[in-house]
Protein backbone atom coordinates (compact mmCIF):
# COMPACT_ATOMS: atom_id res chain seq x y z
CA UNK A 1 0.00 0.00 0.00
CA UNK A 2 1.50 3.33 -1.03
CA UNK A 3 1.33 6.58 0.95
CA UNK A 4 -1.68 7.91 -0.95
CA UNK A 5 -3.65 4.71 -0.23
CA UNK A 6 -2.64 4.73 3.44
CA UNK A 7 -3.72 8.33 3.73
CA UNK A 8 -7.11 7.59 2.14
CA UNK A 9 -7.68 4.60 4.42
CA UNK A 10 -6.56 6.53 7.49
CA UNK A 11 -8.90 9.35 6.48
CA UNK A 12 -11.83 6.93 6.43
CA UNK A 13 -10.80 5.34 9.74
CA UNK A 14 -10.53 8.71 11.48
CA UNK A 15 -13.83 9.88 10.00
CA UNK A 16 -15.46 6.75 11.40
CA UNK A 17 -13.73 7.36 14.75
CA UNK A 18 -15.07 10.91 14.88
CA UNK A 19 -18.55 9.56 14.13
CA UNK A 20 -18.19 7.14 17.04
CA UNK A 21 -17.15 9.95 19.38
CA UNK A 22 -19.83 12.36 18.23
CA UNK A 23 -22.93 12.97 20.31
CA UNK A 24 -25.95 11.44 18.56
CA UNK A 25 -28.51 13.90 17.16
CA UNK A 26 -31.06 12.56 19.63
CA UNK A 27 -28.94 13.90 22.50
CA UNK A 28 -28.82 17.35 20.92
CA UNK A 29 -32.59 17.20 20.55
CA UNK A 30 -32.93 16.07 24.18
CA UNK A 31 -30.71 18.92 25.34
CA UNK A 32 -32.70 21.49 23.40
CA UNK A 33 -36.01 20.14 24.72
CA UNK A 34 -34.75 20.30 28.28
CA UNK A 35 -33.28 23.77 28.31
CA UNK A 36 -36.30 25.03 26.35
CA UNK A 37 -38.57 23.50 29.00
CA UNK A 38 -36.57 25.19 31.75
CA UNK A 39 -36.80 28.48 29.85
CA UNK A 40 -40.56 28.16 29.56
CA UNK A 41 -40.87 27.55 33.31
CA UNK A 42 -38.67 30.52 34.16
CA UNK A 43 -40.65 32.73 31.78
CA UNK A 44 -44.20 31.74 32.72
CA UNK A 45 -46.58 34.61 33.35
CA UNK A 46 -46.73 34.04 37.13
CA UNK A 47 -42.94 33.67 37.45
CA UNK A 48 -40.99 36.17 39.53
CA UNK A 49 -38.62 36.31 36.57
CA UNK A 50 -41.26 37.09 33.94
CA UNK A 51 -40.75 40.89 34.14
CA UNK A 52 -37.09 40.33 33.19
CA UNK A 53 -37.90 38.31 30.05
CA UNK A 54 -35.43 35.47 30.75
CA UNK A 55 -33.83 33.94 27.67
CA UNK A 56 -32.05 30.60 27.84
CA UNK A 57 -29.56 29.41 25.25
CA UNK A 58 -26.74 26.82 25.07
CA UNK A 59 -23.06 27.52 25.54
CA UNK A 60 -19.94 25.38 25.43
CA UNK A 61 -19.37 22.24 23.38
CA UNK A 62 -23.05 21.58 22.63
CA UNK A 63 -23.33 25.05 21.11
CA UNK A 64 -20.05 24.65 19.22
CA UNK A 65 -20.78 21.18 17.83
CA UNK A 66 -17.66 19.76 19.49
CA UNK A 67 -19.30 17.68 22.24
CA UNK A 68 -18.21 14.05 22.54
CA UNK A 69 -19.69 11.02 24.21
CA UNK A 70 -18.65 10.81 27.87
CA UNK A 71 -16.00 8.37 29.02
CA UNK A 72 -17.25 5.41 31.01
CA UNK A 73 -20.00 6.33 33.45
CA UNK A 74 -19.61 10.09 33.10
CA UNK A 75 -22.62 12.23 32.19
CA UNK A 76 -23.36 14.53 29.29
CA UNK A 77 -22.66 18.03 30.55
CA UNK A 78 -24.89 20.62 28.89
CA UNK A 79 -24.25 24.28 29.69
CA UNK A 80 -26.89 26.96 29.23
CA UNK A 81 -27.12 30.67 29.96
CA UNK A 82 -30.22 32.21 31.52
CA UNK A 83 -30.01 35.91 30.64
CA UNK A 84 -32.39 38.34 32.39
CA UNK A 85 -33.08 41.78 30.98
CA UNK A 86 -32.00 43.92 33.91
CA UNK A 87 -28.97 45.93 35.03
CA UNK A 88 -26.41 45.97 37.84
CA UNK A 89 -28.15 49.05 39.28
CA UNK A 90 -31.31 47.01 39.85
CA UNK A 91 -29.92 43.70 41.07
CA UNK A 92 -26.83 42.27 42.77
CA UNK A 93 -25.09 39.07 41.78
CA UNK A 94 -26.51 37.24 44.80
CA UNK A 95 -30.01 38.49 44.13
CA UNK A 96 -29.83 37.37 40.53
CA UNK A 97 -28.58 33.90 41.48
CA UNK A 98 -31.21 33.55 44.21
CA UNK A 99 -34.06 34.66 41.94
CA UNK A 100 -33.28 31.99 39.35
CA UNK A 101 -32.80 29.37 42.05
CA UNK A 102 -36.07 30.29 43.77
CA UNK A 103 -38.02 29.88 40.55
CA UNK A 104 -36.42 26.49 39.86
CA UNK A 105 -37.32 25.35 43.39
CA UNK A 106 -40.96 26.28 42.79
CA UNK A 107 -41.10 23.49 40.18
CA UNK A 108 -41.65 20.20 41.98
CA UNK A 109 -39.49 18.14 39.65
CA UNK A 110 -36.70 20.67 39.22
CA UNK A 111 -36.50 21.17 42.98
CA UNK A 112 -35.70 17.46 43.42
CA UNK A 113 -33.15 17.55 40.57
CA UNK A 114 -31.06 20.45 41.92
CA UNK A 115 -27.58 19.30 42.93
CA UNK A 116 -26.35 20.88 45.12
CA UNK A 117 -29.57 22.28 46.54
CA UNK A 118 -28.07 25.70 47.25
CA UNK A 119 -26.44 25.96 43.82
CA UNK A 120 -22.83 25.83 42.70
CA UNK A 121 -20.25 28.57 42.44
CA UNK A 122 -21.82 30.04 39.31
CA UNK A 123 -24.62 27.77 38.12
CA UNK A 124 -27.69 25.90 39.15
CA UNK A 125 -27.29 22.25 38.14
CA UNK A 126 -30.21 19.99 37.24
CA UNK A 127 -29.38 16.27 37.30
CA UNK A 128 -31.76 14.18 35.22
CA UNK A 129 -32.55 10.49 35.68
CA UNK A 130 -29.51 8.23 35.88
CA UNK A 131 -30.55 6.41 32.71
CA UNK A 132 -30.19 9.59 30.64
CA UNK A 133 -26.61 10.31 31.86
CA UNK A 134 -27.42 13.98 31.52
CA UNK A 135 -27.14 17.14 33.60
CA UNK A 136 -27.88 20.76 32.75
CA UNK A 137 -25.96 23.73 34.18
CA UNK A 138 -27.97 26.97 34.16
CA UNK A 139 -25.84 30.11 34.44
CA UNK A 140 -27.70 33.29 35.56
CA UNK A 141 -26.58 36.38 33.64
CA UNK A 142 -27.53 39.89 32.55
CA UNK A 143 -26.51 41.85 29.43
CA UNK A 144 -23.20 43.73 29.62
CA UNK A 145 -22.57 47.01 27.77
CA UNK A 146 -20.24 46.23 24.88
CA UNK A 147 -18.67 49.54 23.83
CA UNK A 148 -15.46 48.70 25.70
CA UNK A 149 -15.13 45.51 23.67
CA UNK A 150 -15.73 47.33 20.40
CA UNK A 151 -12.98 49.78 21.42
CA UNK A 152 -10.65 46.78 21.75
CA UNK A 153 -11.37 45.75 18.17
CA UNK A 154 -14.10 43.15 18.73
CA UNK A 155 -16.75 43.42 15.98
CA UNK A 156 -19.99 44.83 17.34
CA UNK A 157 -21.92 41.89 15.90
CA UNK A 158 -19.98 39.68 18.33
CA UNK A 159 -19.50 42.14 21.20
CA UNK A 160 -23.25 42.79 21.49
CA UNK A 161 -23.74 39.33 23.03
CA UNK A 162 -21.53 40.13 26.06
CA UNK A 163 -22.96 39.25 29.47
CA UNK A 164 -22.15 39.69 33.16
CA UNK A 165 -22.45 36.51 35.23
CA UNK A 166 -22.75 35.45 38.85
CA UNK A 167 -19.86 34.00 40.85
CA UNK A 168 -20.02 33.41 44.61
CA UNK A 169 -16.34 34.20 45.03
CA UNK A 170 -16.87 37.79 43.83
CA UNK A 171 -20.17 38.64 45.57
CA UNK A 172 -18.54 40.64 48.35
CA UNK A 173 -15.66 42.06 46.33
CA UNK A 174 -15.52 45.63 45.10
CA UNK A 175 -14.59 44.47 41.61
CA UNK A 176 -17.06 44.47 38.75
CA UNK A 177 -19.14 41.39 37.94
CA UNK A 178 -17.34 38.62 36.04
CA UNK A 179 -17.78 38.99 32.29
CA UNK A 180 -18.38 36.44 29.58
CA UNK A 181 -19.61 36.16 26.01
CA UNK A 182 -20.39 32.52 25.13
CA UNK A 183 -22.78 33.41 22.32
CA UNK A 184 -20.23 35.77 20.80
CA UNK A 185 -17.62 33.02 21.03
CA UNK A 186 -19.90 30.67 19.07
CA UNK A 187 -20.30 33.33 16.38
CA UNK A 188 -16.51 33.82 16.21
CA UNK A 189 -15.96 30.05 16.03
CA UNK A 190 -18.34 29.79 13.09
CA UNK A 191 -16.44 32.51 11.22
CA UNK A 192 -13.34 30.31 11.38
CA UNK A 193 -15.10 27.59 9.35
CA UNK A 194 -17.83 29.59 7.59
CA UNK A 195 -17.04 28.45 4.04
CA UNK A 196 -16.96 24.73 4.78
CA UNK A 197 -19.86 24.95 7.24
CA UNK A 198 -22.21 26.51 4.72
CA UNK A 199 -21.12 24.22 1.89
CA UNK A 200 -21.80 21.16 4.03
CA UNK A 201 -25.08 22.56 5.26
CA UNK A 202 -26.19 22.92 1.65
CA UNK A 203 -25.20 19.32 0.92
CA UNK A 204 -27.15 18.05 3.93
CA UNK A 205 -30.16 20.09 2.80
CA UNK A 206 -29.83 18.66 -0.70
CA UNK A 207 -29.68 15.08 0.59
CA UNK A 208 -32.68 15.64 2.86
CA UNK A 209 -34.50 17.75 0.25
CA UNK A 210 -34.93 20.38 2.94
CA UNK A 211 -34.55 24.13 3.15
CA UNK A 212 -30.94 25.05 3.96
CA UNK A 213 -32.05 27.37 6.76
CA UNK A 214 -33.91 24.51 8.43
CA UNK A 215 -30.86 22.25 8.75
CA UNK A 216 -29.83 22.42 12.44
CA UNK A 217 -26.19 22.94 13.31
CA UNK A 218 -25.92 19.54 14.99
CA UNK A 219 -26.53 17.78 11.67
CA UNK A 220 -23.43 19.37 10.11
CA UNK A 221 -19.81 18.66 11.01
CA UNK A 222 -16.73 20.37 9.59
CA UNK A 223 -13.12 19.10 9.72
CA UNK A 224 -12.42 21.70 12.42
CA UNK A 225 -15.14 20.32 14.68
CA UNK A 226 -14.00 16.75 14.01
CA UNK A 227 -10.37 17.52 14.85
CA UNK A 228 -11.40 19.16 18.13
CA UNK A 229 -13.49 16.11 19.03
CA UNK A 230 -10.55 13.80 18.34
CA UNK A 231 -8.18 16.00 20.34
CA UNK A 232 -10.52 16.20 23.31
CA UNK A 233 -10.95 12.43 23.54
CA UNK A 234 -7.21 11.87 23.07
CA UNK A 235 -6.66 14.33 25.95
CA UNK A 236 -9.26 12.63 28.14
CA UNK A 237 -7.75 9.18 27.67
CA UNK A 238 -4.13 10.25 28.00
CA UNK A 239 -4.60 12.49 31.05
CA UNK A 240 -7.57 10.89 32.78
CA UNK A 241 -7.57 12.17 36.37
CA UNK A 242 -4.74 14.69 35.83
CA UNK A 243 -5.78 18.18 36.97
CA UNK A 244 -3.16 19.74 34.71
CA UNK A 245 -4.56 18.27 31.50
CA UNK A 246 -5.21 20.70 28.61
CA UNK A 247 -8.55 22.45 28.99
CA UNK A 248 -11.16 22.39 26.24
CA UNK A 249 -11.43 26.16 25.73
CA UNK A 250 -7.70 26.40 24.94
CA UNK A 251 -7.85 23.39 22.59
CA UNK A 252 -10.88 24.82 20.82
CA UNK A 253 -9.51 28.37 20.50
CA UNK A 254 -6.08 27.35 19.22
CA UNK A 255 -7.55 24.81 16.81
CA UNK A 256 -9.95 27.39 15.41
CA UNK A 257 -7.14 29.93 14.99
CA UNK A 258 -4.96 27.38 13.17
CA UNK A 259 -7.74 26.09 10.91
CA UNK A 260 -7.40 27.22 7.30
CA UNK A 261 -10.67 25.83 5.90
CA UNK A 262 -9.05 22.51 5.06
CA UNK A 263 -11.74 20.47 3.38
CA UNK A 264 -10.85 16.99 4.67
CA UNK A 265 -10.02 15.58 8.07
CA UNK A 266 -6.47 14.35 7.39
CA UNK A 267 -5.31 17.66 5.93
CA UNK A 268 -6.91 19.48 8.86
CA UNK A 269 -5.15 17.28 11.42
CA UNK A 270 -1.72 17.43 9.78
CA UNK A 271 -1.84 21.21 9.31
CA UNK A 272 -3.82 22.26 12.34
CA UNK A 273 -2.03 20.45 15.21
CA UNK A 274 1.42 22.00 14.58
CA UNK A 275 -0.29 25.33 13.92
CA UNK A 276 -1.87 25.32 17.38
CA UNK A 277 1.46 25.80 19.16
CA UNK A 278 2.33 28.64 16.79
CA UNK A 279 -0.92 30.39 17.76
CA UNK A 280 0.20 30.72 21.41
CA UNK A 281 1.60 34.17 22.19
CA UNK A 282 4.44 34.99 24.55
CA UNK A 283 3.88 38.37 26.20
CA UNK A 284 6.90 39.38 28.26
CA UNK A 285 7.59 35.80 29.24
CA UNK A 286 3.93 34.96 29.90
CA UNK A 287 2.08 32.46 27.71
CA UNK A 288 -1.08 34.04 26.35
CA UNK A 289 -4.08 32.44 24.63
CA UNK A 290 -6.33 35.43 24.11
CA UNK A 291 -10.09 35.05 24.31
CA UNK A 292 -11.09 36.06 20.76
CA UNK A 293 -14.19 37.86 22.04
CA UNK A 294 -12.42 39.56 24.97
CA UNK A 295 -8.74 40.29 24.19
CA UNK A 296 -8.07 41.21 27.82
CA UNK A 297 -8.78 37.64 28.97
CA UNK A 298 -6.01 35.05 28.87
CA UNK A 299 -7.35 31.49 28.73
CA UNK A 300 -3.87 30.29 29.76
CA UNK A 301 -3.63 32.48 32.87
CA UNK A 302 -3.25 29.41 35.12
CA UNK A 303 -0.06 28.43 33.29
CA UNK A 304 1.89 31.15 35.08
CA UNK A 305 0.66 29.92 38.47
CA UNK A 306 1.38 26.27 37.59
CA UNK A 307 4.03 25.88 34.87
CA UNK A 308 3.37 22.12 34.59
CA UNK A 309 0.12 22.97 32.79
CA UNK A 310 2.13 24.55 29.98
CA UNK A 311 4.61 21.66 29.91
CA UNK A 312 1.78 19.12 29.67
CA UNK A 313 0.11 21.06 26.87
CA UNK A 314 3.21 21.37 24.68
CA UNK A 315 4.26 17.76 25.33
CA UNK A 316 0.78 16.57 24.41
CA UNK A 317 0.59 18.60 21.18
CA UNK A 318 4.01 17.33 20.11
CA UNK A 319 3.01 13.74 20.86
CA UNK A 320 -0.21 14.03 18.83
CA UNK A 321 1.68 15.48 15.86
CA UNK A 322 4.26 12.70 15.96
CA UNK A 323 1.62 9.99 16.32
CA UNK A 324 -0.31 11.06 13.24
CA UNK A 325 2.86 11.37 11.17
CA UNK A 326 3.81 7.86 12.27
CA UNK A 327 0.39 6.47 11.31
CA UNK A 328 1.11 7.46 7.70
CA UNK A 329 4.17 5.21 7.59
CA UNK A 330 3.83 1.51 6.67
CA UNK A 331 4.80 0.38 10.16
CA UNK A 332 2.54 2.90 11.87
CA UNK A 333 -0.51 2.11 9.76
CA UNK A 334 -0.15 -1.62 10.47
CA UNK A 335 -0.79 -0.84 14.15
CA UNK A 336 -3.55 1.72 13.66
CA UNK A 337 -6.06 -0.42 15.57
CA UNK A 338 -3.77 -0.65 18.60
CA UNK A 339 -3.17 3.09 18.45
CA UNK A 340 -6.87 3.95 18.37
CA UNK A 341 -7.61 1.62 21.29
CA UNK A 342 -4.78 3.08 23.37
CA UNK A 343 -5.52 6.72 22.53
CA UNK A 344 -9.31 6.81 22.11
CA UNK A 345 -10.77 3.82 23.94
CA UNK A 346 -11.47 0.13 23.38
CA UNK A 347 -15.16 0.58 22.57
CA UNK A 348 -14.49 3.10 19.83
CA UNK A 349 -11.52 1.16 18.42
CA UNK A 350 -13.55 -2.03 18.16
CA UNK A 351 -16.38 -0.36 16.24
CA UNK A 352 -14.05 1.52 13.88
CA UNK A 353 -11.76 -1.39 13.06
CA UNK A 354 -14.68 -3.77 12.47
CA UNK A 355 -15.99 -1.30 9.90
CA UNK A 356 -12.54 -0.99 8.35
CA UNK A 357 -12.16 -4.77 8.11
CA UNK A 358 -15.56 -5.04 6.42
CA UNK A 359 -14.58 -2.36 3.89
CA UNK A 360 -11.45 -4.33 2.96
CA UNK A 361 -13.56 -7.40 2.17
CA UNK A 362 -16.09 -5.48 0.09
CA UNK A 363 -15.29 -5.15 -3.62
CA UNK A 364 -14.26 -1.66 -4.67
CA UNK A 365 -16.43 -0.03 -7.30
CA UNK A 366 -14.61 1.72 -10.16
CA UNK A 367 -15.78 5.10 -8.84
CA UNK A 368 -15.19 4.44 -5.14
CA UNK A 369 -12.29 6.87 -5.00
CA UNK A 370 -13.68 9.64 -7.19
CA UNK A 371 -12.77 12.87 -5.35
CA UNK A 372 -16.34 14.12 -5.23
CA UNK A 373 -17.83 10.77 -4.27
CA UNK A 374 -18.67 10.46 -0.61
CA UNK A 375 -17.43 7.51 1.43
CA UNK A 376 -19.81 4.63 2.03
CA UNK A 377 -19.41 5.12 5.75
CA UNK A 378 -20.51 8.72 5.92
CA UNK A 379 -22.54 9.82 2.93
CA UNK A 380 -24.76 8.52 0.18
CA UNK A 381 -23.96 8.80 -3.50
CA UNK A 382 -27.61 9.58 -4.16
CA UNK A 383 -26.99 13.31 -4.52
CA UNK A 384 -24.91 12.56 -7.65
CA UNK A 385 -27.67 10.49 -9.26
CA UNK A 386 -28.99 13.54 -11.07
CA UNK A 387 -30.40 14.04 -14.57
CA UNK A 388 -27.41 16.08 -15.76
CA UNK A 389 -24.98 13.26 -14.99
CA UNK A 390 -24.11 11.67 -18.34
CA UNK A 391 -24.31 7.89 -18.57
CA UNK A 392 -21.33 6.04 -20.10
CA UNK A 393 -21.69 5.46 -23.85
CA UNK A 394 -20.03 2.06 -23.62
CA UNK A 395 -20.43 -1.18 -21.69
CA UNK A 396 -18.81 -1.04 -18.26
CA UNK A 397 -16.67 -3.96 -17.15
CA UNK A 398 -14.35 -4.15 -14.14
CA UNK A 399 -10.82 -4.93 -15.36
CA UNK A 400 -8.71 -2.99 -12.86
CA UNK A 401 -8.58 -0.30 -10.19
CA UNK A 402 -8.25 3.46 -10.48
CA UNK A 403 -7.35 5.73 -7.59
CA UNK A 404 -7.85 9.46 -7.79
CA UNK A 405 -5.97 11.99 -5.70
CA UNK A 406 -7.60 15.37 -5.23
CA UNK A 407 -5.65 18.50 -4.27
CA UNK A 408 -6.83 22.04 -3.63
CA UNK A 409 -4.80 25.24 -3.67
CA UNK A 410 -5.93 27.67 -1.00
CA UNK A 411 -4.04 30.77 0.16
CA UNK A 412 -1.07 29.79 -2.00
CA UNK A 413 -0.71 26.29 -0.52
CA UNK A 414 -1.72 22.90 -1.87
CA UNK A 415 -3.68 20.54 0.40
CA UNK A 416 -5.08 17.11 -0.30
CA UNK A 417 -8.75 16.31 0.14
CA UNK A 418 -10.23 12.86 0.22
CA UNK A 419 -13.24 11.04 -1.11
CA UNK A 420 -15.40 11.71 1.95
CA UNK A 421 -14.95 15.46 1.59
CA UNK A 422 -18.01 17.51 0.73
CA UNK A 423 -17.91 21.27 0.17
CA UNK A 424 -14.72 23.07 -0.86
CA UNK A 425 -13.90 26.79 -0.58
CA UNK A 426 -14.71 28.97 -3.57
CA UNK A 427 -12.09 30.57 -5.79
CA UNK A 428 -9.51 27.82 -5.40
CA UNK A 429 -7.49 25.75 -7.88
CA UNK A 430 -8.22 22.01 -8.06
CA UNK A 431 -5.94 19.26 -9.34
CA UNK A 432 -7.04 15.66 -9.85
CA UNK A 433 -4.46 12.95 -10.52
CA UNK A 434 -5.29 9.32 -11.29
CA UNK A 435 -3.23 6.15 -11.01
CA UNK A 436 -4.22 2.72 -12.29
CA UNK A 437 -3.06 -0.87 -12.48
CA UNK A 438 -4.59 -1.22 -15.94
CA UNK A 439 -1.87 -1.92 -18.49
CA UNK A 440 -1.63 0.29 -21.59
CA UNK A 441 -2.76 0.89 -24.17
CA UNK A 442 -5.88 2.59 -22.84
CA UNK A 443 -7.76 5.85 -23.21
CA UNK A 444 -8.85 8.06 -20.33
CA UNK A 445 -12.11 9.94 -19.85
CA UNK A 446 -12.98 12.21 -16.95
CA UNK A 447 -16.34 13.09 -15.42
CA UNK A 448 -16.93 15.83 -12.87
CA UNK A 449 -20.42 16.02 -11.39
CA UNK A 450 -21.62 19.03 -9.42
CA UNK A 451 -24.99 19.68 -7.80
CA UNK A 452 -26.74 22.37 -5.83
CA UNK A 453 -29.12 25.27 -6.19
CA UNK A 454 -26.33 27.82 -6.70
CA UNK A 455 -24.89 25.96 -9.71
CA UNK A 456 -28.38 25.45 -11.10
CA UNK A 457 -29.24 29.14 -10.79
CA UNK A 458 -26.12 30.04 -12.77
CA UNK A 459 -26.73 27.35 -15.38
CA UNK A 460 -23.45 25.72 -14.38
CA UNK A 461 -24.55 22.19 -13.55
CA UNK A 462 -22.24 19.70 -15.18
CA UNK A 463 -21.75 15.96 -15.44
CA UNK A 464 -20.40 15.38 -18.94
CA UNK A 465 -17.92 12.63 -19.74
CA UNK A 466 -15.02 14.18 -21.64
CA UNK A 467 -11.86 12.68 -23.14
CA UNK A 468 -8.67 13.50 -21.25
CA UNK A 469 -6.24 15.94 -22.75
CA UNK A 470 -2.45 15.73 -22.44
CA UNK A 471 -2.08 16.60 -18.75
CA UNK A 472 -0.46 13.79 -16.82
CA UNK A 473 0.65 10.40 -18.10
CA UNK A 474 -1.82 9.25 -20.73
CA UNK A 475 -4.34 11.83 -19.51
CA UNK A 476 -4.17 10.65 -15.89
Amino acid sequence: MNEVNRREDLQRILADLANELDVPPSKYEDAKERYDAVGEWLNEENSILAPYEPRIYPQGSFALGTAIKPLGEEEYDVDAVCCLQTTKREVTQKQLKDMVGQRLKEHGTYARMLDPKDGGRRCWTLKYADSSKFHLDVLPAIPDPCDWLVALGVPRSIAQHAISITDKTTWNAAADWPKSNPQGYVEWFKTRMRVILEERRRLVALEKRADVQKVPDYEVRTPLQRVIQLLKRHRDVRYNGDDDKPISIIITTLAARAYNNEADLMSAILNLVPGMAQAIENRNGVYWVANPVNPRENFADKWAEKPRKADVFFDWLHAVEQEYQHLLTPGGFEKVGEYIEESYGRREASAVMEKHAASLKAPRSPSANHPVAASAQSRSLSRFSVPHREKPRWDVRRTGDVRIRGRIKSNGQWHEFSSDCSGLPKGCDLLFQASTDVQPPFSVHWQVVNTGSEAAARNQLRGQIVPAKTAGVGGL
